[in-house]
């Protein structure tokens, strides 16, 4: 599924630095917990908002839109499958979920760790995610795919030198 003309929903779009990449030619409804933000990204990129706490679910209706974002959301978030929950329910059958989470487990965190020392620097972190557990949380998804990015030596070991673990899975039709 590809767009554009697609409705798709931004979870934790902020001011739209990601959004701003597949807002034109597709129905963007960006959902942030932060009303200066939601405001800035509305301004800017003239998209639709709607002010939610994604850990409270999505004043939304039911198998409403083509594609759900959540880039570098679920790792801030104390239970990252309730809202997994609730973008599977906002997707039409056959949508897709994408997003990202920093890959807690690469070769420097495990350094940090080893080290005695927080593997992620961030307090925001509340979870980490290796892609086992990636993979767990989009159970009920068909054709789930995790894939490593960012990072100069990538292309070397992906799983160790990857910052970002990129995700997509399908609602099953």
């Amino acid at each position: 599924m590809g767009g554009p003309g697609l409705h798709v929903l931004d979870l934790g779009c902020r001011t739209g630095a990601l959004t701003q990449h597949y807002a034109r030619g597709n129905d963007v409804v960006g959902v942030d917990v932060d009303r200066e933000a939601l405001r800035r990204a509305r301004e800017r990129l003239g998209i639709e908002t709607v002010w939610a706490d994604v850990e409270d679910g999505l004043p939304l209706p039911d198998e409403s839109f083509d594609a759900v974002v959540a880039g570098e959301l679920l790792e801030h978030l104390a239970d990252p499958a309730r809202t997994v929950a609730e973008a599977r329910r906002v997707l039409r059958p056959g949508g897709r979920l994408v997003g990202s989470v920093p890959n807690a487990f690469r070769l420097k965190a495990r350094i940090l760790f080893a080290a005695g020392r927080p593997p992620d620097g961030d307090p925001t972190h509340l979870q980490l995610f290796n892609p086992e557990k990636l993979r767990a949380l989009l159970a009920g998804f068909e054709d789930v795919r995790l894939q490593f990015a960012v990072g100069r030596y990538v292309r070397f070991s992906p799983r160790l030198m990857g910052r970002v673990q990129i995700f997509t899975a399908t609602k099953p039709a």
